[in-house]
């Protein structure tokens, strides 16, 4: 049995979850609209160029979470999903997902997004396995801080390597599907690195390794 890995914001969704969190709170009043909308937009600007600072992003990001009780944010959670989500997701994912079930491979989704968020998503596409950045929380609430190592870049290979440890599994023969050149570590640790959809830069690099592009589109 293999592991298939799986990146979750422009891999197998159509947009990015993280971003449209942001968005969604923005919409609904939830934050103040101007100013969050414009640090949002930053952050995402700096993910895409490759210089975000993952813990100053998490912060700003975590703060929503901290001024509410559980029920309240399930209640967005929940319409976030069916708003922003459900119109993303990808049948041709779903196909990609099902072909690595018939493989019997060991489906494993891997994103900086934090798990209040991607939880129910991977839950939605089946997968149950999800290494995500998670935030902490105390008695149920959140803190503002991050938990762990935030699972983004070099931190997708620590995380899963301590998942690896405690699962008794390896890397042999393990696939990795990402857009995104932010997760070069990952994808030049394992057999099978797949570019989807990828940025211009992961593009440059999969033509220049020989890696397979595809699109879910």
């Amino acid at each position: 049995m293999a592991l298939a890995l799986f990146d979750l914001d422009n891999t197998l969704l159509g947009g990015d979850s993280d971003y449209l969190w942001g968005c969604f709170l923005v919409e609904h009043g939830i934050v103040d609209g101007e100013r969050y909308e414009a640090e949002n937009q930053r952050f995402y600007d700096q993910y895409l160029a490759g210089t975000l600072d993952i813990h100053e992003f998490l912060h700003f990001q975590a703060q929503p979470l901290t001024r509410c009780d559980a029920g309240e944010l399930e209640g967005w959670r929940a319409q976030f999903l069916r708003e922003k989500i459900e119109p993303i997701l990808l049948p041709k994912a779903w196909d990609l997902l099902a072909h690595h079930r018939e493989r019997q491979d060991e489906l494993i989704i891997i994103t900086a997004t934090h798990s209040f968020i991607t939880a129910p998503i991977a839950a939605r596409y089946g997968v149950s396995h999800l290494l995500a950045t998670e935030l902490e929380r105390i008695d149920g609430a959140f803190t503002g801080k991050v938990s762990g190592t935030p699972c983004f870049q070099a931190g997708k290979v620590e995380r899963l390597q301590a998942w690896l440890r405690t699962h008794g599994a390896d890397l042999d023969g393990s696939w990795f599907y990402s857009d995104s050149h932010n997760d070069l570590p990952l994808l030049e640790l394992v057999t099978h690195p797949v570019a989807v959809d990828p940025d211009d830069k992961l593009r440059a690099l999969a033509d220049a390794r020989g890696w397979p592009v595809i699109s879910l589109r």
